[in-house]
């Protein structure tokens, strides 16, 4: 019963009511039920800045769990991970590049299928393969799918109907838990979109309960043959120690051995461990700062 909440979180819906959030400053742009030849539609929200002009050009960081990163009010637990006012104070400040950011929201049920990277599942035992797509990705793995739609059909809408840049080097991805699983997936499979990637609390494991370590051994085993070239790559990664999140830190451990293997250094990547940090968005938003500042500092 320990992490019930937690695995509401984790591995089901992040029910939102479907009010316009407010934010601090910028506005949202929203669309409903996002058309999808690949997944299910979905509402994106779209953050813009307040200091937006067509005559300029903006990064972009798309974010997964889009219903939970800009108003706790409209939200099952909440809690929110203050993208907005993160975002607004770093610009304010110069601190980095002005930026849209592109929330996905999740789309319920096929959440963890969505999420879970595809790839992955070829390197697990055949047995433990057929029980997790059965049980935990309600059958169908979902992931390469997801990425096709944020890769084929919401980027080029974002770049067509705002003023971006949409060369790599300024295109993002981000999220939490199974959101940072397939935010690392997402720059591993399109090296050529995306120049960065920032992966909070990271749920290594890939199920709950926690398992034997399979999942992980086969994300890791994915990874070592996948990461893209740290030349032109950002990767952050991060774990708190309480609730869920104090399971992570044996999993983060072996992937930064596998990060330096292939020649990242802290020129292109971070972990951080947050001590009494736990699962949560609040606990996420109380350090979004140093992601953001590390994909889009200047």
């Amino acid at each position: 019963m320990k992490y019930i909440a937690i695995a509401a979180c984790l591995l089901f819906a992040h029910i939102s009511k479907g009010q316009i959030p407010q934010v601090a400053g910028g506005r949202i742009d929203r669309i409903n039920n996002f058309p999808s030849k690949n997944i299910q539609p979905r509402n994106v929200d779209i953050w813009i800045p307040s200091s937006y002009s067509p005559s300029k050009k903006y990064a972009v960081l798309y974010m997964h769990d889009g219903q939970m990163l800009f108003d706790s009010a409209n939200n099952w637990n909440h809690q929110e991970w203050q993208a907005d006012e993160t975002m607004a104070k770093g610009i304010a400040e110069k601190k980095w590049q002005e930026c849209i950011i592109v929330g996905i929201w999740n789309n319920g049920v096929f959440r963890h299928s969505e999420y879970f990277p595809e790839k992955p599942i070829a390197y697990l035992p055949q047995a433990f393969r057929d029980t997790l797509i059965k049980k935990d990705l309600k059958g169908k793995p979902q992931s390469d799918n997801y990425l096709l739609f944020l890769v084929t059909e919401l980027k080029p809408y974002i770049d067509s109907h705002y003023s971006t840049y949409t060369d790599a080097p300024h295109t993002f991805i981000a999220g939490s838990s199974m959101g940072g699983l397939i935010s690392m997936y997402a720059i591993c499979e399109y090296p050529a979109v995306f120049g960065g990637a920032a992966c909070l609390s990271t749920h290594w494991p890939g199920t709950l309960p926690i398992g034997k370590g399979e999942c992980p051994d086969a994300i890791l085993n994915y990874l070592t043959t996948h990461l893209p070239n740290p030349k032109n790559h950002k990767i952050y990664f991060d774990y708190g120690t309480a609730t869920l999140d104090s399971f992570y830190k044996p999993f983060q451990l072996r992937a930064d051995v596998i990060m330096k293997a292939k020649g990242y250094s802290s020129k292109n990547w971070i972990t951080r461990e947050f001590v009494g940090a736990d699962h949560s968005e609040r606990a996420w938003s109380q350090r979004l700062d140093i992601p953001f500042n590390f994909l889009l500092k200047k």
